[in-house]
């Protein structure tokens, strides 16, 4: 189950040939297997309630009821997720005295109603303020890779559930990479939508300006139809579309600097490949995005909205935070409204002088991440951890920052470490960034 798709699992359920309780059977034992990373992918395992709902799918199907095609496949969803009668932790241990969510929330209401089974909760960075995923509470799953390196994060429990094959799919929140960063070290297809088409009631907030609700899977097909049940829209696949003639922009500015030989080498032999099938690859002076580390240079939306939402909890509960964590929280603290109203003003002149520009183009595309997965040893100090979580964050943030669509894929050829080749598309272009991504992947795919 490790590599398969949902396309794939439901056409073995329709024709008889397993069920949803052998899948959910599997993924459960992946769980639980002591020389595995169950224990420190995920936070809270839901046996009995998985083993329950494979049944019922099971049944149902029977009885000539799929909802869609997610019905009986085995999904993990992130820690922050309101699961009703369940404490919500958000990877922390500050929360472990709140009270219990009263209702689902809407993205897990969503995938119940689509007949996914709900294998756990996944183990995240603290608040999701990370783009490493390290854990101290918790443990820090180990790069399906390398488990010397880290995954990734903050989702990331969600990469590893997936490509260690404890689930089929996963959900995963994006506020400033955090799904498609794990996506890219892990090997997998991770996808942001454009923030405003997904629900982020009963997800415990880093950047209500920021964040997004995206999946982690095997394939962008896969992404496409998790994505559709999250946004509560039709579980339609985009065709995909043709490649000669596609324009890629890829900047010449920000974005590709200070790559590593290993993630520079795969993202230049995979523009090559697309330019053999056709595809215009063209590099585009944006030198926008250069303003992006002053216009964020007091914290941006992720600190002065966390700090807004933690300060009562970091009075009350603070020792107990991710001592990684709690400082960037702080710097919130430091910033005044007309800060904030300045960075309100500097978000929407930047969408709009860089629209200008990309708008000419099908997608914007750019490594995933300047580096590979960095060591656990590596990220062990403040200050090797400061240094290789910017360099994680660094260009994916920019499709948070500009309210677009972004998808992770792989890129790396066999042998090598995770790289992603990520497609930015227009703000609420999101099935047209599903079709170019279904082109574009098989090509970039080592």
């Amino acid at each position: 189950m490790a590599k398969s798709t949902i396309q794939q699992l439901a056409a073995e359920l329709a024709a008889g040939r397993t069920t949803s309780a052998a899948l959910t059977e599997q993924a459960l034992a992946r769980i639980e297997d002591p020389k595995g990373e169950g224990k420190r992918t995920f936070i809270k395992v839901y046996k009995a309630q998985a083993l329950a709902a494979a049944r019922a799918s099971d049944a149902l199907r029977k009885a000539g009821l799929v909802p869609s095609p997610l019905a009986g496949i085995p999904v993990s969803i992130k820690n922050l997720c309101d699961v009703a009668g369940e404490t919500t932790l958000a990877g922390s241990i500050a929360l472990d005295d709140a009270p219990p969510a009263g209702h689902d929330a809407p993205v897990v209401a969503r995938l119940r109603a689509a007949g996914a089974v709900i294998v756990g909760s996944t183990n995240m960075s603290e608040f999701a303020f990370s783009g490493v995923g390290f854990n101290p509470h918790y443990g820090t799953p180990g790069n399906p890779v390398d488990r010397a390196r880290v995954p990734g994060g903050s989702s990331s429990g969600a990469a590893v559930s997936v490509a260690d094959g404890m689930a089929v799919a996963a959900l995963g929140t994006d506020t400033g990479g955090s799904v498609r960063i794990p996506a890219a070290v892990c090997g997998l297809v991770g996808f942001k939508p454009t923030a405003r088409r997904v629900p982020i009631d009963g997800v415990v907030p880093l950047s209500t300006s920021l964040d997004s609700i995206g999946p982690l899977a095997n394939s962008v097909e896969c992404c496409a139809i998790v994505d559709a049940v999250f946004a509560g829209q039709p579980t339609a696949v985009p065709n995909a579309a043709p490649l000669a003639g596609l324009r890629l922009g890829v900047p010449r500015q920000f974005v590709m600097a200070e790559l590593d030989d290993i993630v520079a080498r795969a993202f230049e032999r995979a523009c090559q490949a697309l330019g053999a099938k056709g595809v215009k690859i063209e590099q585009i002076e944006l030198p926008h995005l250069d303003e992006l580390p002053t216009v964020n240079a007091k914290g941006g939306f992720a600190a002065a909205e966390a700090y807004a939402w933690h300060q009562k909890l970091i009075a009350r509960r603070g020792r107990d935070y991710d001592q990684l964590v709690h400082p960037r929280i702080m710097r919130g603290k430091e910033m005044s409204a007309a800060d904030y109203i300045d960075l309100l003003g500097a978000r929407a002149d930047l969408q709009a002088r860089i629209a200008a520009v990309t708008s000419n183009y099908d997608a914007v595309a750019m490594p995933t991440c300047a580096i590979v997965a960095p060591t656990l040893t590596e990220v062990s100090t403040p200050e090797g951890f400061a240094r290789k979580n910017m360099l994680l964050l660094r260009n994916t943030m920019v499709g948070n920052f500009l309210d677009r669509c972004a998808i992770s894929l792989p890129c790396h050829a066999a042998g090598e470490l995770p790289v992603g080749f990520m497609l930015m598309g227009e703000t609420m272009a999101d099935a047209r960034l599903l079709a170019i991504a279904r082109a574009v992947a098989p090509i970039v795919q080592g």
